[in-house]
């Protein structure tokens, strides 16, 4: 038990909570859009969700940049690149998200127990990308 403890408590450090909790906004910004979108206006569930999506992604983009990693990015260039290179990081998560997925539902595994589980995965590697490479800290 004493060896949990300590692996969490240097596993949770105050960025990887709020990172966790800027996530959880940013999936509700997601779904919320999407119903508003979709359920309230009528719109195409396909339009909705890109919509939603690309509104999340920049709520994600805003909140890590400046409140999780504390972007050290200066002048237009810098946060330029920076920019493209989260949503790099973003777009490679997401096809590798669509191929897991993709492989995991052949399997037995119940589908929503697979969505858990690529999404579990994309969260943890979207931490590292961001962290490692979109918000590398300048040395």
């Amino acid at each position: 038990m004493e060896k949990i403890k300590k692996i969490l408590k240097k596993v949770m450090t105050k960025e990887v909570i709020l990172y966790i909790l800027f996530g959880l906004l940013t999936t509700i910004v997601n779904w919320v859009l999407f119903y508003i979108l979709n359920d309230k206006l009528g719109w195409n569930e396909n339009v909705a969700n890109i919509i939603s999506i690309i509104a999340a992604v920049l709520v994600a983009y805003v909140t890590n940049k400046d409140l999780v990693f504390h972007s050290e990015a200066k002048g237009f260039k810098e946060k330029f690149i920076e920019f493209w290179k989260f949503i790099a990081g973003r777009a490679a998560t997401m096809v590798l998200e669509w191929g897991i997925a993709a492989l995991l539902f052949l399997t037995p595994i119940p589908k929503l127990i697979t969505k858990m589980i690529v999404t579990v995965i994309i969260v943890i590697l979207n931490f590292f990308i961001s962290k490692f490479f979109a918000f590398k800290k300048n040395k």
